[in-house]
């Protein structure tokens, strides 16, 4: 049987004027029986159409902070640079998504710009917006928990790796912070943030603000949640 097609965003390096992967994404998906493939760079729709058809389900990466702008906000001296072209490649292809029940993973900058396309908003800088004891801009190894998540109960998340607390990664300085009209919370860390999103009534439309791709080999939580993804690729429920 053909292995499903997984589109990658790809992310953007402003200093050499280039586009990559890292490897963990590829790898996460490889392991769950899906074969990852980068996407180019590109705002053209045609291309994009074409790029949507090839897909079995999209992969929102991390990358660049989201632009304030979509929004309603003007970026502070706080906020990271940018990318234009990403915000509106990953908007055409999540609107997509969204209109036409495709699944949809997002990752740290991915679940955040989720939130903001569905009409919620963000912390531009966590540490001078919502400064707590909670880490959430840790330092290698990226593979180790560094605080705790709660898995609301009855929610898609908790149907994957069940209730409760859960230990993750965290490597951040963004967040959500009003949660949008169409996204239901899913996790929240210690200090309140939400951590998790899905779009109820959609076969999977999922975002987590940790990194899976980089603990999925010592968390097998980390796996499920990418294996479910993988799984709603395949058109099972």
């Amino acid at each position: 049987m053909l292995k499903k097609i997984v589109g990658l965003i790809p992310l953007y390096d402003d200093e050499k004027d280039s586009y990559w992967m890292l490897p963990g994404y590829m790898k996460v998906l490889e392991a769950c029986g899906a074969l990852p493939v980068m996407l180019p760079l590109t705002i053209d729709t045609e291309e994009l159409d074409d790029c949507f058809r090839l897909c079995d389900g999209i992969l929102m990466t991390g990358g660049h902070d989201v632009d304030p702008k979509l929004y309603g906000e003007h970026a502070k001296a706080t906020c990271g640079t940018a990318c234009s072209s990403r915000d509106q490649m990953e908007t055409y292809l999540f609107k997509k998504a969204l209109e036409e029940d495709k699944p949809v993973f997002g990752i740290c900058r991915g679940v955040q710009l989720m939130n903001v396309l569905l009409g919620g908003t963000l912390y531009q800088d966590l540490p001078t917006e919502h400064p707590s004891g909670t880490e959430h801009h840790m330092t290698p190894p990226y593979d180790k928990p560094i605080h705790k998540v709660d898995v609301v109960s009855g929610t898609k998340l908790s149907d994957i790796i069940g209730a409760g607390e859960h230990a993750v990664n965290s490597y951040h300085h963004q967040a959500i912070k009003e949660l949008a009209p169409g996204a239901e919370a899913m996790a929240y860390s210690e200090d309140g943030l939400v951590e998790a999103i899905s779009v109820p009534g959609k076969s999977f439309l999922v975002g987590v603000q940790w990194h899976p791709e980089f603990a999925f080999e010592s968390d097998p939580e980390c796996k499920k949640l990418v294996q479910a993804f993988v799984d709603a690729c395949n058109g099972k429920k």
